[in-house]
């Protein structure tokens, strides 16, 4: 059975570095959550999302495609919105 694992502490003091070799060893997918954030406000920026309104920031939840993919250059996540 596999368990989810996070991995917190301070800018720059190698949690991704960390988190990328445990889940290579132990068969897992690694998911950049900084990433993740950074294309969810991509698209708020990009479809002029009011981040002061809750139902349009919600609405806007509800629609954004993302996906987790893995290649030859590693893990990336792709914002599937054009």
């Amino acid at each position: 059975m596999k368990i989810n694992i996070a991995i917190d502490g301070f800018s720059s003091c190698g949690k991704s570095t960390l988190a990328r070799q445990l889940a290579e060893r132990l068969g897992y997918t690694y998911i950049d959550s900084g990433a993740m954030y950074r294309a969810i406000t991509l698209y708020f920026i990009r479809e002029n999302v009011n981040m002061e309104d809750v139902r349009e920031v919600r609405n806007a939840l509800d629609h954004i495609h993302l996906e987790f993919v893995r290649d030859e250059a590693g893990p990336h996540i792709l914002l599937l919105n054009g």
